[in-house]
């Protein structure tokens, strides 16, 4: 084991898979001359060749388009989105093309595509770079979402989804991830997706969660640790396919669920989980399934506004408590 930045296991897995398979590339806006707007590529370009590690024009809906058409034809290419919320604008041909294209050629074309880049807020960054696009890529047909909280995780992951996968993939990361450092191995490693994770083993409440919110809650357990409640800390790493199963069995322990989300209330993936939980684990429930996501608004550029929107450890301890009918 050795601990390297969240960037640097995601450049591992990439430029793993591309040694072992000529079909895979790397495309996107600055992945190749600049080293990658968030360093994920760093020095690809120099092993790799502008053949394989290609810099794209500020045009996402034609180089996202070109993409799927290699997939299409038995390539396996990797696209680098600046940020997904510069994916709207190819979401034609990820949600037209890419998810559906299996199931309207009768099984007879398949689509290998990773999508991969920053997903939710990363500071002031102001409201039309900050969304969450967890929930909105879950609910489309034919795509995989991945959303992993660190660098083993998102290693494996990443190169599960390049070399297994063959429907596209939508690999959520988080650019206030990218520098954190993990435990990763020195030898080659896959992780399945649709696994969830217990990160922490507990008793009393189990709390979900999965990309940079992991950081919260974890935190959250730390603190409520103090005071003697023992919480179990689940990652659930991929949205979809959605290891609700992996939850259900820890919450028949722990009797009660928090579930911490960045994103938006309505629809969102804590929606679907609780449904799933109360569903088919009512009767091992003492409470109400609680969640705390971001606030229901555009995210505001002022950092007071930011910390306001977005769930903290100080508010998931609160309503641990509220589960757990402890006094404020």
């Amino acid at each position: 084991m050795r601990q390297i930045p969240f960037r640097e296991a995601l450049r591992e897995a990439m430029s793993e898979e591309m040694r072992r398979d000529d079909r895979v590339f790397l495309m996107g806006e600055e992945v190749a001359e600049y080293n990658g707007a968030y360093k994920v590529s760093q020095g690809m370009l120099a092993e790799f060749g502008p053949r394989r590690v290609i810099d794209t024009p500020i045009s996402e809906l034609g180089f996202t388009a070109v993409a799927v058409g290699a997939a299409q034809k038995g390539l396996r290419p990797i696209v680098e989105f600046m940020t997904w919320n510069f994916a709207v604008l190819p979401l034609d041909q990820i949600l037209n093309t890419a998810s559906k294209m299996l199931a309207m050629s009768g099984g007879q074309v398949s689509c290998p595509i990773v999508f991969r880049g920053p997903n939710g807020s990363a500071g002031q960054l102001g409201a039309q770079h900050s969304t969450s696009f967890d929930a909105m890529l879950a609910n489309i047909p034919g795509l995989k979402v991945v959303a992993p909280s660190n660098g083993y995780d998102g290693k494996g992951l990443l190169k599960q989804a390049i070399r297994f996968e063959e429907d596209p993939v939508c690999f959520l990361e988080s650019e206030l991830s990218y520098g954190d450092k993990s435990e990763v191995p020195e030898e080659e490693y896959y992780i399945e997706l649709g696994k969830a994770d217990v990160k922490k083993q507990g008793r009393d409440v189990t709390i979900v969660s999965w990309s940079k919110m992991m950081k919260v809650a974890l935190g959250a357990a730390q603190e409520l640790e103090k005071e003697g409640v023992s919480a179990e800390v689940i990652d659930l790493r991929t949205i979809r396919p959605l290891d609700w199963m992996t939850v259900l069995e820890s919450v028949k322990k722990t009797n009660r669920l928090v579930i911490v989300e960045e994103e938006w209330p309505f629809a969102s993936v804590s929606s679907e989980l609780a449904y799933r939980i109360q569903k088919e684990g009512f009767d091992y429930l003492d409470a109400p399934v609680r969640r705390i996501t971001g606030a229901d608004a555009p995210l505001h550029y002022a950092g007071n506004l930011v910390a306001a929107a977005l769930p903290s450890v100080g508010r998931t301890v609160q309503l641990v408590k509220e589960v757990m009918y402890l006094k404020k």
